[in-house]
């Protein structure tokens, strides 16, 4: 980009990760021009402090797992994790948070970037704030997406801000493991980091204020992880409220119901919030601090030219589903610059019908939790016929030959009605390669007449789609 202080693109993005590096990729593809701006890491949250960082951090606990879960295999785990190697082999899927790479693939895919804090200033215009405090002005001739994402929401608990707190930036890219972690929070990340530092040495305690884990899963992937986490050494504590805290020299104490627990660090893993403070939404009607209320083109409400694409909105807090909103945005922007429809239709090129009906995730615990669709509660809060299926995967040939006494579980939730899969369930040891299949069915509504078709290999663990299937007909 040229150094002048006011530039028109087609399309400008406001911020450069994962989800607004797709809708200006898309864009450009579409024949349109467009700016990223972003005054962190290109790449963003995923690629520097969430996903990579984090599964990194728990792959080498389960390639242990999976070893000593195999006769014969087991005898050849004889020592323990080299700590500094996982940290050391983390830091390279970061680059040791270096966006050089990202930042060549920006310029290789036509995309122009400009470094620096975006804010809206009025219709289809963002003034960018340099760090050498100039300011340039971007025009959008067609579109304006946010793409700011989310951050750390820390609750109002007297004090917390005070100590400092690790939010999962601090706790994905910690050089050294905390001898005792005390986290706050039972969702997924919570989950997660929980597994990962109690591998790599930390002395680690859980506190939910609900009465389980992942509370808006299946209750049987919230049981599961608890054993494993309590079998693991980790102090669970359900039903705990954490009411202060409160730095005492180099301990942090957390005053609970119970009384007070101390430790070296604590992680808060109580949710997200919008990052939409300071980026001039005021300018444009809409308010600081709140999620965008967009359509399912991911178009703001009343702006028509404005997109909130990715966390922003507040439809799905997925790097996947961001990527996915992105190419969907993206169309739709393309579409309307053309001078033609973008359709908000159920599975249409510009629809996020998937936010609704079919987002997939995955709990990157020992076991995994992988999942799709709707749970059996979430069925059952929308009034739909249903019946719920439910079939040991441990059961299947392929998972007793993957793991020595596997243990696991599938759950299939099913339209009565029209017979097609609402939502599907897995939990067990790399169930996360099982859900693809489940995400394509529930996708496209696949009747189980025509799954009933679709022959699993044998031995495979997927043969658990057949006996899901059998239980079903039985």
């Amino acid at each position: 980009m040229s150094s002048a202080d006011e530039e028109t693109y087609d399309v400008v993005v406001m911020g450069a990760g994962s989800t607004g590096e797709n809708v200006a990729d898309v864009v450009v593809k579409g024949g349109l021009s467009a700016v990223l701006v972003e005054e962190h890491l290109v790449g963003g949250e995923c690629s520097y402090y969430a996903c990579m960082p984090s599964k990194a951090l728990l792959r080498g606990t389960e390639a242990i797992e999976e070893a000593r879960a195999v006769k014969g295999a087991a005898a050849a785990v004889t020592g323990e994790q080299d700590v500094a190697a996982t940290l050391e082999r983390r830091d390279s899927f970061t680059h040791d948070w270096d966006d050089s790479g990202q930042v060549q693939w920006v310029e290789g895919a036509g995309i122009d970037l400009v470094r620096g804090t975006a804010r809206l200033t009025g219709e289809r215009s963002v003034v960018v704030t340099r760090a050498d405090g100039g300011e340039t002005t971007l025009t959008a001739r067609h579109a304006v997406a946010v793409c700011t994402g989310s951050e750390a929401a820390v609750p109002p608990v007297e004090g917390l801000p005070d100590v400092q707190p690790w939010t999962p930036r601090e706790a994905t890219s910690a050089k050294e493991a905390p001898r005792r972690l005390l986290v706050i929070g039972g969702g997924y990340v919570g989950c997660e980091l929980s597994f990962a530092w109690s591998a790599l040495g930390s002395q680690v305690t859980l506190f939910q204020q609900g009465d389980r884990l992942l509370p808006g899963a299946e209750p049987q992937a919230g049981d599961a992880v608890l054993a494993s986490l309590r079998d693991r050494g980790v102090h669970v504590r359900l039903d705990s409220e954490v009411r202060a805290a409160r730095r005492e020299d180099d301990e942090v104490v957390l005053t609970t119901a119970e009384g007070e627990v101390r430790g070296d660090e604590v992680l808060v893993a109580v949710g997200r919030r919008a990052r939409t403070t300071g980026i001039g939404v005021d300018a444009v009607g809409l308010e600081p601090g709140e999620y965008l209320d967009v359509d399912d083109t991911l178009q703001v409400r009343g702006l028509p030219w404005l997109y909130g694409v990715g966390d922003v909105n507040g439809r799905r807090l997925l790097t996947h589903m961001g990527k996915y909103q992105a190419r969907q945005a993206g169309a739709a922007i393309v579409a309307r610059a053309r001078g033609e429809e973008a359709s908000g239709a159920d599975w249409s090129p510009h629809a996020a019908t998937a936010d609704r009906a079919a987002t997939p995730s995955v709990v990157f615990t020992d076991p995994q939790v992988a999942s799709v669709g709707l749970t059996s509660a979430q069925a059952r809060e929308q009034g739909l016929p249903h019946r719920v299926v439910e079939y040991p995967i441990g059961s299947v040939a392929g998972a007793s030959l993957f793991a020595d006494g596997y243990e696991g579980t599938a759950i299939a939730v099913v339209d009565t009605d029209r017979e097609v899969l609402l939502g599907v369930t897995f939990v067990g040891p790399a169930v996360a390669e099982l859900l693809h299949a489940a995400t394509v069915a529930v996708v496209g509504e696949v009747p189980i007449a025509r799954l009933w078709h679709a022959v699993p290999a044998y031995p495979t663990v997927s043969e658990i789609w057949l006996r899901l299937l059998e239980t079903w007909r039985d």
